[in-house]
């Protein structure tokens, strides 16, 4: 058990750091831009590339793996759309958010920090697959189910090709098939610049813990919306227990794929949930309220996950 606390203990521990030091502190959010930009331009993308770049590229495809992922957590978010659909009566750019919250994970900022430090860096390749896949299926739903919500004025062409844009100049996603490209060809930066991009990767999850409890600091929980009711047991409960149970019946995957998987699919609301919130100007502070209780509720059901790993609890994996 001790061991288990020993890896919790610095990641929440340096979220709540970081909220501790948004109460205490006379900052302003936007303060924290700069911090934001090193972490997804900078740190993060550094870190995939590092580890997909020394990742054998035979292992970097999975079709299996992948297709179970992205349909699991495909299906929460249905779910829990339609489930928004009929509680706001057919409001359907609110019942998108709330999808959205329902199955979007925090797999940016936490997921490499998490899995890595629970896993190992084997865990490296199937959190950049899981985390490239599914912020392509989340940048399609979310502007398609606003046009279609009438939350947008743009043309249909345009919005395709704003989708298009997200996905293929994303720094993750690009630093993605840069670590893979890196892997094909077997090449290898020199190593003045082989020593920045790990220094850059080894600042990248302190830096983004930090900044998201700066964040949950500065979006306080007001009120607790009753879409919580839901959408809490739905992204740490149902989300990471159907993946398990779908990666289980499709068999023959690697532990540690199936254990990423089902790590990556227990954790809190994206902070993205609330920057497309806050797009659309719909559902916003609600959305904030997701992330937070999410995030607090996360310390004890990823906590309860992480001991099962470790002590294989998980039958067949």
């Amino acid at each position: 058990m001790s061991d288990v606390f020993g890896l919790i203990l610095p990641l929440f521990g340096l979220i709540g750091l970081g909220y501790l030091a948004g109460r205490l502190s006379a900052q302003p959010l936007e303060a924290l831009g700069w911090l934001s930009t090193f972490v997804v331009y900078f740190a993060l993308p550094a870190l995939f590339f590092k580890l997909l770049s020394t990742t054998p590229v035979e292992k970097l495809a999975s079709a299996s793996f992948i297709a179970t992922n992205i349909g699991v957590t495909f299906a929460v978010f249905a779910t829990t759309l339609l489930i928004g659909l009929a509680t706001t009566r057919g409001m359907l750019a609110e019942a998108a958010i709330q999808g959205l919250a329902g199955a979007y994970g925090n797999i940016g900022y936490m997921g490499p920090s998490i899995a890595i430090l629970a896993l190992g860096e084997t865990a490296a390749v199937p959190v950049a697959l899981v985390f490239c896949f599914e912020n392509i299926m989340h940048f399609v739903n979310a502007p398609a189910l606003m046009a279609l919500a009438g939350r947008t004025q743009e043309s249909l062409g345009r919005a395709i090709a704003e989708v298009l844009r997200k996905i293929l100049l994303h720094p993750f996603i690009l630093a993605t098939i840069a670590g893979v490209a890196a892997a094909y060809l077997g090449l290898a930066p020199p190593a003045p610049v082989e020593r920045l991009v790990s220094y850059l990767a080894q600042a990248a999850a302190p830096c983004a813990l930090f900044a998201m409890g700066v964040t949950m600091a500065l979006r306080p929980l007001r009120r607790v919306p009753l879409a919580l009711t839901y959408i809490v047991p739905m992204k740490l409960v149902v989300h990471p227990l159907v993946m398990y149970l779908a990666l289980a019946a499709v068999g023959g995957l690697d532990p540690v794929w199936v254990h990423t998987a089902v790590l990556l699919s227990a954790l809190p609301t994206a902070t993205n949930v609330f920057v497309i919130a806050q797009q659309y100007g719909v559902w916003v502070e609600r959305a904030s309220a997701a992330i937070l209780t999410t995030t607090v509720a996360s310390i004890v059901t990823v906590s309860a996950l992480i001991y099962a790993v470790k002590y294989g609890m998980l039958n067949g994996y």
